[in-house]
């Protein structure tokens, strides 16, 4: 039988009281073996990574992100090095879940199908794909279930009650709450109270369901979320990335003390 390490990252967490920590970076970012060793590194404290592929039109992301992929792309980071950097954290940590996260124009000209049988052979464990919302990603889902790999389902505040009954029930061992309406590593505009509020609605239709809350949280703010199953921390990490560039120090080191602080705040 199929063991979701997904879903096994939840249930850890939630035995030692605290949401679960989701990392975001990515893939390339600054070099192919300098990404891998973060992630390395990083994996110490985060339950979940999760891995972006460079688009150099990130719809989503905001500076911080956007910076870090133009990093990569700059550097020639392919489609086929993110695959060859998941396998080479898999043969090292097999036990972390490793989600990855990207947009839907790219998975269609490499194809299909050949992605996700990619993905299986890496040992990917999940997927977010940014613009393929539900119900046009059913397809695409199922397949991805298919080949025991978690599509992740993305919710927002504007998500319709209806839409919303729909995803919760068609969804694998995560929905990803995207917390506002803006890009990526924004200010957070809306009170963790409101936050929580809307989470709770969303976490009162089905309990059994892992649901994380993802967009604006910094090392301030993660502390007063702590409540939620998980929380994904993205631009706060791309951002030290380019300070320690910029400083010329020692990037994986500090990546890892911010993630380090982040664990501390939620434990």
């Amino acid at each position: 039988m199929f063991k979701s390490l997904i879903n096994q990252s939840f249930n850890n967490a939630k035995k030692e009281n605290r949401p679960a920590l989701l990392t975001y970076t990515v893939a390339g970012d600054n070099t192919k073996k300098q990404s891998l060793e973060i992630l390395k590194s990083i994996s110490k404290y985060a339950d979940i990574c999760e891995l972006g592929f460079p688009h150099n039109t990130p719809i989503a992301d905001g500076g911080q992100i956007q910076t870090s992929a133009y990093r990569a792309i700059k550097n020639g980071l392919k489609i086929n090095d993110v695959f060859s950097i998941v396998k080479k954290f898999k043969n090292l940590k097999k036990n972390k879940p490793i989600i990855l996260m990207g947009y839907y124009n790219m998975i269609y000209q490499f194809n299909e199908n050949k992605f996700i049988k990619k993905c299986k052979k890496s040992k990917v464990d999940g997927l977010i794909v940014v613009d393929l919302p539900y119900p046009e990603n059913k397809t695409f889902a199922f397949k991805c279930k298919q080949n025991n790999i978690n599509f992740v389902q993305l919710v927002s505040p504007t998500t319709s009650k209806k839409r919303l009954k729909y995803i919760i029930r068609d969804s694998h061992d995560m929905i990803y709450y995207i917390s506002m309406l803006s890009t990526t590593g924004g200010k957070l505009k809306v009170s963790s109270k409101k936050i929580l509020r809307e989470y709770t609605k969303i976490k009162n239709q089905n309990r059994s369901k892992n649901v994380v809350i993802g967009f604006g949280i910094t090392e301030k703010n993660i502390k007063s979320l702590r409540k939620a199953d998980g929380l994904v921390v993205g631009s706060e990490i791309c951002k030290e990335i380019t300070n320690s560039l910029k400083k010329r120090q020692n990037t994986v080191t500090n990546v890892t003390n911010v993630v380090k602080r982040l664990k501390n705040k939620i434990i």
